[in-house]
């Protein structure tokens, strides 16, 4: 089966970034929100983000224009009916996927594929809430989505070889992305690695080892990443980070996947990065 009719479950900044690519490699995309307001605001975030692309002189206004009408939002899930492929951007909360992925399995068509775009969650859970445990699959984009090259594949024990190549297939041909195929362990490959690094520098910082902006420039000139640590969390969100930590350290009860301190009291205070204007950088 080869993926045509896609259908995004919720359009804040992520959902809106998979319906986006998804739209301009040529997919019938069909977004899901929960209320008319939030349906309005998917529609701008994916309307505003590919008219920026028409001004960085990335996509001509004919293709923009094409890939904005391959796009609909509703708030029926009865819509989802056909699609090929449904992938799941809601919120980092295992009752909240588990929940959905009950109510798609209900609707989508019996050869339709459920993906989860989950960072920190086992995919198992979200294929055991379902009656179709072979047709779920991970498949974890990064932020922002139409920038970041890189997509996670990832299987869960249950995962038919069939779905999860199609996903790949999907994802790596259709979406031009570069497809990677993971285990459903946390954190998969890319938060594995990198949680433990950025959990390390926030324990710098709050120990008054160095200051944040020595932390991120010491990085960047010293290995050569575009970001520094505490940069790049406020971009990634701290509570997406949090949230990837602890679902670590829950799975392997490693020291250095423990989440700091100052990282849970930042995001009790609201302060969660970029999106709210305030992380260890102002953005007001």
């Amino acid at each position: 089966m080869a993926v045509q009719l896609v259908g995004v479950v919720g359009g804040g900044t992520m959902g809106a970034g998979i319906a986006e690519v998804c739209a301009k490699a040529g997919s019938d995309v069909i977004v899901l929100e929960t209320s008319e307001k939030f349906a309005d605001a998917a529609r701008e975030r994916v309307s505003t983000s590919i008219g920026k692309g028409v001004t960085r002189g990335k996509i001509t206004q004919e293709d923009a224009d094409a890939a904005i009408a391959r796009v609909r939002v509703t708030t029926e899930i009865a819509d989802l009916a056909d699609r090929d492929l449904v992938i799941e951007a809601a919120p980092e909360v295992e009752s909240i996927k588990t929940d959905i992925f009950a109510k798609l399995d209900a609707v989508v068509k019996p050869s339709g594929i459920l993906a989860t775009n989950t960072s920190s969650l086992p995919v198992i859970k979200m294929a055991q809430a379902t009656n179709r445990p072979g047709q779920v699959v991970g498949v974890h984009f990064f932020n922002p989505v139409p920038v970041m090259p890189l997509v996670e594949v990832i299987s869960a024990l249950t995962t038919d070889d069939a779905a999860a190549n199609e996903v790949y297939d999907y994802v790596k041909s259709t979406l031009g992305k570069t497809a990677v195929r993971a285990g459903d362990r946390a954190g998969f490959i890319v938060n594995a690695l990198l949680i433990p690094y950025l959990c390390d520098a926030v324990r710098m910082l709050e120990s008054g080892y160095a200051t944040k902006e020595d932390i991120d420039d010491a990085m960047k000139g010293g290995c050569g990443y575009p970001m520094g640590p505490l940069t790049l969390l406020d971009t990634v969100g701290l509570d997406i980070a949090l949230n990837a930590a602890q679902a670590l350290y829950d799975e392997f009860a490693q020291p250095n996947y423990a989440p700091p301190a100052l990282l849970r009291r930042m995001v009790d205070a609201g302060r969660l990065g970029r999106k709210t204007g305030e992380g260890f950088y102002s953005y007001k």
